[in-house]
């Protein structure tokens, strides 16, 4: 490879390199702009597939792999896949962070997809 050459290549594959640098940041910029939501009532105003962390307790099962959560805020529609509880036992009395999705549904309903919830 004769000078000219590799300096294009070395230049190039140093924009790649920090082009994908700046891809990582902007991604993790973006995702620390989403935040997390606070509560229940500010969950229901994000868009889909906003990710969210809230602390509360599960009132009630509503459904199958749907249960009623609540907080000081309201109350909101949560979907835990059977496989997602780990064993894990709670009751309305216990405290719970669940870190999950918004879906918005048919009917301006909103519900969060638990990714994964903990007993506090």
């Amino acid at each position: 490879m004769n000078k000219t050459k590799l300096t294009a290549f070395l230049l190039a594959a140093g924009l790649s390199v920090s082009g994908v640098a700046a891809a990582e940041t902007f991604g993790a910029a973006a995702q620390n702009q989403q935040g997390a939501a606070q509560t229940v009532a500010a969950a229901k105003k994000l868009a889909d597939d906003h990710k969210v962390v809230l602390e509360g307790s599960i009132v009630k099962k509503t459904g199958h792999e749907h249960y009623e959560f609540r907080d000081a805020s309201g109350s909101v529609t949560v979907e835990i896949d059977d496989d997602d509880w780990r064993g894990l036992s709670v009751t309305a009395a216990d405290k719970v962070r669940i870190e999950g999705e918004v879906e918005h549904k048919r009917g301006g309903q909103v519900e969060i997809e638990v990714d994964r919830i903990v007993k506090l």
